[in-house]
């Protein structure tokens, strides 16, 4: 059975065919998987762990847990969307939150999976940005504030985040080529897994001699999109509401 990689679904009720093509692919292909890993984003916004009530939401963390019942393992990372998920989160979806980067062993491979944020180090802002919401301060003075005081928050941010990026070159929003190699010699590895930018593509390129690989999985806005690993192969695809997969050409 192979391990599934997905990432940037931005679940939300304003999208309910997302939120169904989610629940149809944990159904049909993460409940064959060895194991799901999560990279971040995976929901629009979290204001704090409260959100595991919105209406919306819930079907999203019941069919989470039911996977997880079956003895399916499933990892989630935080993105900069969800930085806020926390315990009452793994509780109620049965889900482990793990760390942002992570090296973990790929069938015998040692790979490097993250969001891929923090990669995007010529965005200056956005890193300044980063570093300030991830402080435990400003989260701790930000829970204290009412849902509706939160939910009014990130819907601010959303908006501002939005009308930001539409002036921003797009080499600026991608990751930094030179801090990826740079961290990709920090942990040792030729592989690495990532989000954030929404430009699914297979990219091969070489450190010092030895053959490397970025993998960017693609969002949901359109369609689905997962990493498919096995012992033998790493397959990039995407997939509609059917299930009828199309492999991501590599670039």
């Amino acid at each position: 059975m192979p391990t599934l990689f997905i990432s940037d679904l931005h679940l939300t009720g304003k999208r309910p065919q997302v939120i169904q093509l989610f629940i149809d692919f944990l159904r049909r292909d993460a409940v064959e998987a060895d194991a799901l890993y999560i990279l971040g984003d995976f929901f629009e916004y979290w204001i704090g762990d409260e959100a595991i009530h919105r209406p919306d939401h819930e079907p999203v963390i019941k069919g989470l847990k039911e996977l997880s019942a079956t003895g399916t393992p499933v990892y989630v990372m935080r993105g900069n969307r969800d930085f806020l998920m926390d315990n009452d989160f793994e509780n109620a979806s049965g889900c482990a939150l793990i760390a942002d980067p992570m090296v973990i062993d790929l069938y015998g491979q040692k790979v490097l999976i993250t969001h891929g944020d923090y990669l995007c180090t010529d965005d200056v802002a956005y890193q300044e940005f980063r570093e300030m919401v991830r402080q435990r301060s400003w989260q701790k003075e930000f829970l204290k504030k009412s849902v509706e005081e939160r939910d009014a928050i990130a819907q601010k941010y959303r908006s501002i985040s939005k009308e930001i990026s539409q002036t921003k070159e797009p080499e600026i929003m991608d990751i930094n080529r030179q801090t990826l190699l740079e961290e990709m010699k920090k942990y040792g590895v030729d592989l690495v897994i990532h989000g954030h930018t929404h430009r699914p593509a297979v990219h091969e390129f070489r450190i010092n001699g030895t053959e490397a690989r970025r993998i960017v999985l693609g969002d949901w806005y359109d369609q689905g999109s997962m990493l498919i690993a096995d012992k033998n192969n790493l397959n990039l695809v995407s997939f509609d509401q059917h299930g009828i997969r199309q492999r991501v050409v590599d670039q």
